[in-house]
C-alpha cells in the first residue's frame, strides 16, 4: 500500500497547481454605482438650482425695468417713481447712495405740489448717470 500512496506523489512537470484567483468584480459593480448614483443625484440637484433661480422673482430687474420705463414728460408721477424704484439700488455702493442723495434732494421740488413744471436738464442728466451707475 505504502508504494500505491508514492505514485500519487509524483511531480508532474506539465501541469501547475491550481492557483486562487481573487474576485474583486462585486466591489467593483458596487463601488461603480454608488459613484453614479451620487453624479446623478448632483447634476439632478445642480439642474433644479438653476431652474429655480431662473423662475424666481428678481425685485433688481424689475425695479431696473421699471426705472428705465419711466414716462419722464408726466413729472410728479416720474419723480415719485424714480424715488421708489431707485431706492432698490442706493445700498450698492457709496457712490450709488450718494447720486440717490442727490437726485432725491432734486426731485423734491417736483413733489408734493399740486402743479409741476418738467425735469430741468440738470436734473435729467443725473437721472439718467444714476441709471448708467446701476448693476443688475
Amino acid at each position: 500500500m505504502k508504494e500505491l500512496e508514492k505514485t500519487y506523489d509524483i511531480p508532474l512537470n506539465d501541469i501547475k497547481t491550481i492557483v486562487e484567483v481573487p474576485e474583486y468584480s462585486m466591489y467593483y459593480l458596487i463601488a461603480l454605482s454608488i459613484i453614479s448614483i451620487l453624479v446623478i443625484s448632483a447634476l439632478i440637484y445642480l439642474l433644479m438650482k438653476y431652474l429655480e433661480n431662473k423662475r424666481r422673482y428678481n425685485v433688481r430687474k424689475e425695479h431696473y425695468k421699471l426705472l428705465n420705463s419711466v414716462d419722464l414728460k408726466d413729472t410728479k408721477k416720474a419723480a415719485y417713481a424714480i424715488s421708489l424704484y431707485g431706492a432698490t439700488f442706493k445700498n450698492d455702493g457709496d457712490r450709488q447712495a450718494g447720486m440717490y442723495e442727490n437726485i432725491t434732494q432734486r426731485l423734491e421740488q417736483y413733489k408734493y405740489k399740486k402743479n409741476v413744471d418738467s425735469f430741468d436738464t440738470e436734473t435729467l442728466g443725473f437721472v439718467e448717470l444714476y441709471k448708467e451707475m446701476i448693476d443688475v
